[in-house]
């Protein structure tokens, strides 16, 4: 594992504190990590491109970049352009301010940026903390349990076209109970479209999540998920696959029209 060469990105930006964790993480397995990460906040921009406009990429140290786009501008960059002499051996995003269970994931720029290096061809792990708005944030959870995570996964090897999605709960690293294989799990997202006014009357509107977006947890949570895991104060780890097609519908259809 000495030998590996490995890619760090996120979609918080390349000044959050959840990137130096998992440089943190990521330096415990090699010395050879570059960095390639927004140059600001990219947060919920799921798998997009920067195609209508140019991006700029800043060198800010030896193998760290900051991209003015996407997590996914960045991964591709990387990948493309700026290691392209020694391609990564893996992927890394995260470590996500907020977590990534159920249907966050079709939103994250976090997950997006795992999901880009598995289409290249790149094992990737995507790495969130759940959050709670009352709470600080529990880094150091992640930082204590993020090399021994990794290195299980590691050390079953990633299939093609599959990705990693781990989530932390936000508890001090002894309170967590262990970790949870899980499968993603489904809940209502409550978000909102909120309208306001500015100084001069004029309204905007700003979208954002609902009162009971992480509250309705119970409610939403079926054994064996993410969402049960990160409830009962557990590690999730749930893979994901590229392939999206529903198995059932399609048979009943390729019989319907044939």
């Amino acid at each position: 594992m000495g030998n590996l060469r490995i890619l760090i990105t996120n979609d918080d930006g390349i000044h959050a504190p959840g990137l130096k964790v998992l440089e943190t993480i990521a330096r415990s397995f090699s010395n050879d990590v570059w960095i390639v990460a927004p140059e600001h906040d990219q947060s919920a921009v799921s798998h997009s491109l920067t195609l209508r406009m140019p991006f700029r990429i800043s060198e800010i140290s030896q193998k760290k970049y900051a991209v003015s786009g996407t997590p996914t501008d960045c991964v591709l960059t990387a990948i493309r352009l700026l290691m392209t002499d020694n391609l990564p051996d893996l992927v890394l995003s995260g470590v996500n301010y907020g977590a990534n269970i159920a249907e966050d994931v079709t939103y994250s720029g976090t997950v997006a940026a795992a999901l880009e290096a598995t289409i290249l061809g790149i094992p990737a792990v995507a790495f969130s903390l759940t959050i709670d708005p009352k709470q600080p944030a529990k880094w150091a959870t992640a930082e204590h349990w993020g090399p021994g995570v990794l290195d299980k996964v590691l050390k079953s090897s990633i299939p093609e076209q599959v990705l990693i999605n781990i989530n932390f709960p936000n508890v001090i690293h002894k309170s967590v109970e262990g970790i949870k294989i899980t499968r993603q799990g489904q809940r209502k997202c409550f978000d909102h479209v909120c309208k306001r006014e500015d100084p001069r009357g004029i309204p905007y509107y700003w979208i954002g999540p609902g009162e009971q977006r992480y509250g309705n947890m119970e409610e939403c949570s079926e054994p064996g998920t993410d969402i049960e895991a990160i409830r009962q104060k557990y590690i999730s780890v749930t893979p994901l696959s590229l392939d999206i097609t529903h198995n059932k519908t399609f048979e009943q259809l390729k019989e319907l029209f044939s």
